[in-house]
């Protein structure tokens, strides 16, 4: 039987950043796909490059971005000073919307600014009962609570209050208040950065760190006898002394002898439409929300506006229930009209489109999940099995914090400081 001291299950941002960081030799990556990368996948076809979602990276940690950068001296990486709107009532107004509601239609802004005042009070139990305590009905009603149920396709009052955490654009009314007159939109991703060679590139920085042979293409696992310390793949039994997985917690929880109600775990999925066209389109946007219903999509980003390319290159994004059909033709055309009521597309000609459905794409943060997920990922630890990143820990995070929780989680059972090989400062 073939044995391993580190088993690591996937090739995405999560896997490759524990194989950099261990000072172990011996190990193995089994990636189901046959390709590295995850979600972070890039697409390059008719001149145009998409990735499978909009992936920018936001660094809090110089250290971790100058790590990277250290790996990407060919790279052409772009520093982005963000534009992010929001089409309402077939006005632009700046986001975050809470801190932007002068800029509506004077009834709305009334209206929002009135109900933000009088907002109840009281401790919230859920998602939805924390936006309509901080926010008030107008808010809630015009933009919070449609743009997140048709983000993760579900009813939010099912969602734990803290659901997107240190994500969340929070603001009280004096900030709200102030931002009238002097804006001040900053939030965790004001900044960002991005290769012009796609987020793959910020992969092949890892990859160029993981050992000659150590990833296995095309590799799935598929059950795990987590007392005996051995995966079974497609292909093969494996021996291990530890694993790390960054696939979804549900789907590993399926692999194992574990107890656990599966219901306690859901999530949407999202349909993503990357499309090019035959000339640019609106400028100075990097993404723009979608809070009405009419518009079948959430978001539209412009990977033109980050490249300064001279086609409109677009990536849209629908969220749907796991469980529901996704007809793709279909949406295509859906996409389509809806663009064009959105005046973001006009006598414009499609000349290039690929689409991906992301699953899991959000997942549902509830109070349940996150009980059975702190008692589950004990279980799991236990018998030296260690699930980590977005999917792995059932979280909502960014690319950055899977990389510091990979190199933490080596931190934490080799029992030593991780040093990166470059604090170099980063310039653009």
């Amino acid at each position: 039987m073939y044995s391993v001291d580190t088993l690591i299950v996937g090739a995405g941002i999560s896997g490759l950043s524990f194989a950099n960081f261990t000072e172990r030799d011996d190990y193995l990556i089994v990636e189901a796909n046959a390709e590295i990368g995850g979600y972070c996948r890039t697409v390059k076809q008719d001149g145009f490059v998409w990735d499978y979602s909009g992936h920018f990276f936001h660094f809090r940690h110089p250290e971790i971005e100058a790590f990277l950068r250290a790996r990407m001296i060919s790279a052409d990486i772009r520093r982005i000073q963000r534009s992010s709107k929001i089409l309402f009532k077939d006005t632009i107004i700046d986001f975050p919307f809470q801190k932007n509601i002068h800029q509506l239609p004077q009834d709305d802004f009334i209206d929002c600014l009135y109900d933000l005042y009088f907002r109840e009070g009281g401790e919230p139990k859920n998602f939805e009962e924390m936006l309509y305590a901080k926010f008030g009905r107008g808010i809630c009603e015009r933009f919070l609570i449609p743009y997140n149920e048709k983000l993760y396709a579900c009813d939010l009052a099912e969602l734990d209050k803290d659901a997107m955490g240190r994500f969340f654009p929070y603001a009280d009314i004096e900030d709200v208040i102030r931002n009238f007159k002097q804006a001040d939109n900053r939030s965790y991703n004001a900044t960002f950065t991005y290769p012009r060679g796609g987020a793959i590139e910020y992969i092949n920085a890892l990859a160029a760190g993981v050992n000659d042979g150590a990833i296995a293409l095309e590799e799935r696992l598929e059950r795990l006898d987590i007392d005996n310390h051995i995966a079974y793949t497609n292909r093969r039994p494996i021996a291990y002394e530890r694993l790390v997985s960054s696939a979804p917690f549900d789907r590993l929880l399926t692999m194992t002898n574990l107890t656990y109600n599966p219901a306690t775990f859901t999530s949407n999925k999202v349909l993503v439409f990357n499309l090019g066209f035959d000339r640019k389109g609106p400028e100075d946007v990097h993404w723009v929300y979608f809070p009405e219903r009419k518009y079948c999509f959430y978001r539209v980003g412009f990977y033109d506006n980050i490249f300064g390319s001279d086609r409109m290159s677009l990536y849209v994004e629908i969220g749907f229930p796991t469980a529901e059909a996704v007809d793709v033709a279909m949406w295509q055309r859906r996409v389509l009209t809806d663009l064009k009521s959105a005046g973001i597309v006009q006598d414009h000609q499609l000349v290039a489109h690929h689409s991906i459905v992301l699953d899991p794409a959000y997942v549902h943060i509830t109070k349940q999940s996150i009980a059975e997920t702190s008692r589950l990922m004990a279980e799991l630890n236990a018998h030296d099995v260690y699930s980590i990143g977005r999917y792995g820990g059932w979280k909502y995070c960014s690319i950055e914090d899977n990389i510091i929780e990979a190199r933490t989680l080596v931190e934490t059972v080799e029992g030593h400081a991780v040093r990166l090989n470059s604090a170099e400062s980063i310039t653009d």
